[in-house]
């Protein structure tokens, strides 16, 4: 799988423009969901009457999808698919999602799958989006209640990150991206982590974020640099995914759907608690991590009644091997330790401690 270019830039109108130059392409569709539509694509309006001026009036074929990962279906799918059709899409034309991780994960799909492949950039225009989904290859869909069943690996051709599309998040979706941020900080450095943990999350500024998110986005590339299709350590990214997914799943199954990112938060607290248990991972890091959690994206509140439920979410999880249920777990800051399984034994009790640290 070759690297995505991954650049970062407030001038978003002229990066589209370099690499419309640069990426040879019968037609140009660009792909949103309802919301972006209205709150981002504004912004690239510039791009677009150029782009159009320039190609003697070809018009750029503009896609909407329903918003909310809830939307991240085969009905979707097939729609894209069905526009790109009906709108004389080549294996030779350029798709561009602007969106947050629902649109790059499933318009990276699309372009993966129509014609056998084409080619897509990612616009990141939330902060998840930018530091998780829009970055790595990764594309797919929800099949029923259950997180990215259906998907391949496929690198954008280019990913482009501007911190310009977050002024228009509210702090939950601010909040939601952040915690893959703490993720990464807890796979690179006890500095950077720190950095992480003192950034004001109340009072979010763009320009001291920057370096933050780089640097976190960074963490994420080398990873699949070395690893592209997770057969070993790129499987640590899923640090906090195996309970978050079915924390995920299990909210939206009883009609309460939570963010992604808080679903992980809730998970890394979970899968440190194991991690403490069976590899040794510090207990003042892990304290740390919990009160952080707690203080700024509350407890899920669960009781024992669910633990079963939970566990059975938790053996649809597409990292596991036959029956076990896989966890990655980290020894320290910066060193994570693959391939841990756990019982419904011990799950319940890191489900009880959970608790217990969430004040439920």
């Amino acid at each position: 799988m070759s690297e995505q270019q991954v650049v970062f830039t407030n001038d978003i109108c002229q990066a589209l423009a370099n690499f419309t130059q640069r990426i040879a392409h019968d037609r140009l569709f660009i792909l949103t969901d309802i919301t972006t539509q209205e709150l981002c694509m504004p912004v690239l309006l510039p791009f677009i009457n150029q782009y159009e001026k320039e190609h003697d009036g070809h018009l750029v074929c503009r896609i909407a999808i329903a918003a909310t990962d809830q939307s991240k279906t085969v009905e979707s799918l097939a729609h894209v698919w069905s526009e790109l059709s009906a709108n004389g899409a080549t294996r030779h034309s350029l798709l561009i999602n602007v969106g947050g991780g629902m649109v790059t994960d499933l318009g990276g799909f699309a372009a993966a799958t129509f014609k056998r492949g084409i080619k897509f950039i990612n616009v990141a225009t939330t902060l998840l989006g930018a530091v998780d989904a829009a970055v790595g290859g990764k594309t797919g869909i929800n099949l029923g209640n259950l997180k990215n069943e259906v998907g391949a690996f496929a690198p954008a051709d280019a990913v482009l990150i501007s911190t310009r599309f977050f002024e228009t998040l509210d702090q939950k979706n601010l909040l939601s991206g952040y915690a893959e941020m703490l993720k990464h900080g807890l796979l690179s450095t006890d500095k950077h982590l720190a950095d992480l943990l003192a950034y004001d999350i109340r009072h979010w500024d763009m320009a001291t974020l920057l370096p933050l998110l780089e640097y976190s986005v960074n963490v994420k590339r080398d990873v699949v640099r070395q690893d592209p299709f997770e057969k070993g350590l790129r499987k640590a990214l899923n640090l906090g995914h195996t309970f978050g997914h079915a924390f995920e799943t299990f909210c939206m199954k009883t009609g309460q759907p939570v963010l992604h990112g808080y679903a992980v938060a809730w998970g890394l607290v979970c899968e440190l608690v194991m991690s403490q248990q069976q590899v040794g991972f510090p207990s003042d890091k892990l304290y740390a991590i919990a009160s952080y959690v707690k203080e700024n994206y509350g407890p899920l509140h669960i009781t024992c009644d669910d633990y079963d439920t939970l566990v059975e979410l938790m053996k649809h999880d597409k990292k596991n091997e036959g029956d076990s249920i896989n966890f990655t777990l980290m020894s320290a800051v910066g060193q994570p330790s693959l391939n841990h399984t756990a019982d419904k034994e011990q799950i319940g009790i890191v489900l009880d401690i959970y608790r217990d640290l969430m004040g439920i």
